[in-house]
């Protein structure tokens, strides 16, 4: 292990790590990609010997969160636990994988491979490499976090001696998992949030239908070169799942035009952070890959296909509706981020097999306790394929809600309540 730097923030004690782990857990010839984390604790508490939590990210491709104030769960947990917060492999400062990295592939089935190499079967991998390593092997607290708990659920499925508890907020996946499913169930939940938007701010619906008029006159481009279609402009209600997204689409729109027909620079500027991925550019890359399992494939645009059922999302639609977390082709030739990936990614659309992520046999014996917060309303993770799961894992609980968004783990109590249900269950394994 290299500790990188330890230093104090404002209510936690960090130190910077990194390890080296295989880029190919099956073959390690192919060389070596760094692992890095971050383990946070209380400044008060940093001597004492503290159960640990690892915190799996949402994402895919979501780098851990930095403490700065630190999210809401994060001030909770170092009252019980040494947190470990790692940056997923190909995110943060773990290798990352960009256009640049993928771009050194002439050969796109090669960058297929590779991209490969960072999904969750990996990261497991990686996970119980530095539990073992760095350590001793001592049973964790596992808390997922959207994508985090599908990593749960993979971490149950092959390691389920590593846990010693597992709490999940908005992230139980489907078992078994189906990339079709979940969009047949995600486009008419995008369009009761887009409709519930216009119903909260009724002006908007004639700004926005104003501006994608002017998008379907075509040449609007963004400030880094790109063009704003008006699919890429429908894209910005991924916001709508969570707090207060609402009111972040209703600015937007509120400064849409500098003049009648012109719309104004502060606007394509949010438009373009809000739809480009530099800070994730494996969130939609490996979007739809994340449902890859077993024999489930080919994936084939998933999302793509499930909007041909959908004319109310067509462009020329009034009122336009938004998307949710949906993958399309054309971001991988309009976002300019996402250009490097587009041969790769069409290969691995047409993957038929892929690495078995979960057990049903073993998660239906499972004996480690789970603690699941189900948002009912949730935007990403519907809440019924998550009690259909949750039915099949042995020793597990739901507590339903509708009190939070999909964030509400950053912005509310969840922890807190899901770590007392744990208690009142009698605590984590021995």
């Amino acid at each position: 292990m290299t500790e990188l730097a330890s230093y104090l923030v404002p209510g936690f004690f960090v130190s910077d790590h990194v390890i080296p782990v295989p880029l190919d857990w099956a073959d390690e010839s192919w060389g070596r990609i760094d692992l890095f984390y971050r383990v946070v604790v209380d400044p008060a508490k940093r001597n004492e010997d503290l159960p640990l939590l690892v915190f799996l990210q949402g994402g895919p491709g979501g780098a851990g969160p930095r403490p700065n104030q630190g999210p809401a769960w994060l001030k909770e947990a170092v009252k019980h636990y040494r947190v470990i917060l790692p940056d997923q492999r190909g995110t943060g400062r773990s290798s990352l994988v960009d256009g640049e990295d993928i771009a050194r592939y002439d050969d796109p089935a090669e960058a297929a491979w590779y991209l490969r190499k960072f999904l969750a079967d990996s990261i497991v991998q990686d996970l119980e490499h530095l539990r073992h390593s760095m350590f001793g092997g001592q049973r964790w607290t596992a808390l997922g976090q959207s994508y985090g708990g599908f990593l749960t659920l993979t971490y149950l499925s092959h390691a389920p001696g590593a846990l010693n508890a597992a709490l999940i907020a908005g992230g139980v996946p489907g078992v078994p998992a189906s990339a079709a499913d979940v969009y047949r169930h995600t486009f008419p939940r995008a369009e009761r949030r887009s409709r519930e938007f216009y119903r909260r701010f009724p002006k908007d619906l004639d700004t926005v239908a104003l501006v994608a008029d002017r998008l379907a006159e075509g040449d609007v481009t963004l400030p880094n070169g790109d063009a704003l279609t008006i699919p890429r402009f429908q894209s910005i209600g991924l916001d709508l799942g969570m707090k207060p997204g609402y009111e972040r689409l209703h600015w937007l729109i509120d400064t849409a035009f500098a003049r009648p027909g012109r719309l104004s620079d502060a606007f394509l500027y949010d438009v373009m952070n809000r739809t480009a991925t530099a800070e994730n550019p494996l969130y939609w890359t490996l979007q739809e890959f994340v449902y890859g399992s077993g024999a489930n494939g080919p994936i084939d645009w998933a999302a793509a296909h499930e909007l041909e059922r959908h004319p109310e999302f067509e462009p020329g639609a009034r009122p336009l509706l938004f998307f949710g977390e949906m993958a399309f082709p054309w971001m991988f030739h309009d976002v300019y981020e996402l250009r490097p990936f587009k041969q790769a990614v069409e290969l691995m659309m047409r993957q038929v097999e892929w690495p078995l992520l979960y057990d049903p046999a073993r998660l239906a014996a499972n004996e480690v306790p789970v603690e699941a917060a189900v948002y009912f309303d949730d935007l990403y993770v519907d809440s019924g394929l998550q009690l259909e799961t949750l039915q099949g894992l042995g020793n597990s609980h739901a507590w339903v809600t509708n009190e939070y968004e999909h964030d509400g783990l950053r912005t509310g109590d969840v922890f807190a309540r899901l770590h007392s249900l744990l208690q009142d269950r009698g605590g984590p394994l021995a």
